[in-house]
Order: C-alpha cells, then structure tokens, then sequence
C-alpha cells in the first residue's frame, strides 16, 4: 500500500498515484537452477501459442542448453501431447521431478498427473493460479539454462500470476495477421507494461501460406500489420511464421521435435543475447 494512501484494503486503487506494490515473487525450488525464463502469451486463443512455445523450446534444446516448459495452460494444457509424452510427474524428497522429452527437454503439466489426459480441470481461478506457483516453487528444475512458460491466452489470473509471482527475463507475445488482433496485441503489451515485464518480440502465426504449385505467397488472413504495431510499441523481435499442415501435423502426432525450419531463428538468436 502507498505510503501516502489512507485506504486499508490490502491494495492501492489505481488513483493512488504513489503506490508501492507489494513483492509477490515466490522462490523456486531450492534444487533448482533456471537461468532464463520467457513467458509465451497471447491475446485470444486459437494463434498457435503452445506450438510456438514447443518450436522455441526445440531449436534452444538443439544448440545445447538446457531447456524446460513450465505449462502454466492449466485447463487447455497441450505440451505433452505436443512432444508425445505418456508418463507421469512423480515426487521424491526434494519436490516433484518433471517429466523429459526425448531430446531432454524438462515438462512439467497438469496432464502429466492427470489419470487420463482427457479429464477436464474444472478448477476455480485461485485454485488454478496455486497450481501455476506450485509447478515453479515444488519442481525440481535442475541446471535450466531456458524456461518457457506457455501461458493461456487472455490477460486473466495467470498471466497475472507469472508477471507477481515468478521473475521472468520477458515475454514473446504470439499472434496472427487478422485485423482485430491488433487491438489483442495491445491490450497483452499494456498489460506488460503496467507489471514492468520485458517484451521480447512478436511471432505472427499463419502468416501467409505458400502455395505448393506456383511457390507464391498468399495472405489468407489479410495483409498483415504486425510491424506497424511492433514499431508503435518499440518491439524489437518480429517473426513470421506460415500456416504449414506439416508442422501441425508434427505436433498432432506427438513429434514436434522434429520441427524444420528457420522461421523462428531470428527469435532465439535473440534471445541468447538477453
């Protein structure tokens, strides 16, 4: 509460122009060690976030370092079905262990302790919101040098909570060509703005669609505006990536670390430098 503020709710009102928020970051596990953590967000469903936050985690596992997921989708979790993974989160003394990928990548999900992959988390949102906090202060993250956190979309409970709770480097923000999506875009930068949480860049998805005839490019969403919106919020990092049925297909099937391609290079060139 601000110092300056008479109010004794817990909480200064936006019109407390003095206030001082409160430290909400929670410690990880004492048995861990993360080094980077970037959240993935998006504005509205259905633009690909979690197959983003799966590529991402990919190509940084194949230059070498270390990498996790931290699924924080509580109630649409898609990561290990992403990576094809069947096994169970389990606990030992020191907290619960994430499950790995084939490559090494450390996951940890809610699907991942769920007796069937199809039960529903009909959780209220403090309930959820736990639960997130839970899988960054209980897990033992060993020797991460990565940690993508693929968040729901929307700027709900637990966006909220990472941006409190846990001490992110940044966050890349996933979209796609529509026009109103501009307006998504900027209500999830503002939203970062007012948490003062880095934005590292935008991924558009289903950019265009490269037709396997003639090889020409088409725009099936509409022309795309994405750098005049990453230029009015001074965005460095702009990626596009195409509507590809393989890479879907990939993820469907379990197999997204047989990801192809460089679309998204630019991004983690990027992010070895912060």
């Amino acid at each position: 509460m601000s110092e300056n503020c008479s109010h004794n709710c817990g909480s200064c009102s936006s019109n407390c122009s003095n206030r001082k928020p409160a430290d909400f970051l929670v410690a990880p596990n004492p048995h861990s060690s993360i080094k980077k953590v970037i959240g993935v967000v998006s504005g509205k469903g259905g633009v690909g976030k979690s197959m983003v936050t799966s590529t991402l985690a990919v190509l940084t596992q194949r230059k070498g370092k270390q990498t996790a997921i931290l699924d924080a989708d509580i109630t649409g979790p898609s990561i290990p079905k992403a990576f094809g993974m069947k096994e169970k989160a389990y606990g030992t003394e020191l907290g619960m262990m994430p499950c790995k990928t084939k490559t090494g990548i450390d996951v940890m999900s809610v699907n991942l302790l769920l007796d069937n992959e199809t039960d529903p988390v009909v959780w209220r949102g403090p309930v959820i919101a736990e639960t997130v906090k839970q899988f960054w202060r209980d897990v033992v993250w060993e020797n991460e040098e990565y940690m993508f956190i693929d968040m729901p979309p929307g700027t709900g409970d637990v966006p909220l909570t990472v941006f409190q709770s846990i001490a992110i480097d940044g966050i890349i923000i996933v979209t796609s060509p529509q026009e109103l999506v501009g307006m998504i875009v900027d209500k999830a930068v503002k939203m970062a703005e007012m948490m003062n949480v880095p934005i590292l860049g935008i991924v558009e998805n289903m950019s265009y669609f490269v037709c396997p005839d003639c090889g020409k490019k088409h725009q099936i969403f509409g022309e795309s505006h994405i750098e005049e919106i990453a230029a009015k919020h001074n965005i460095p990092v702009v990626c596009k990536l195409p509507i590809n049925p393989e890479i879907a297909a990939r993820c469907d099937n379990g197999e997204a670390e047989s990801y192809e391609g460089e679309w998204l290079n630019p991004m983690i060139d990027f992010l070895e430098k912060i």
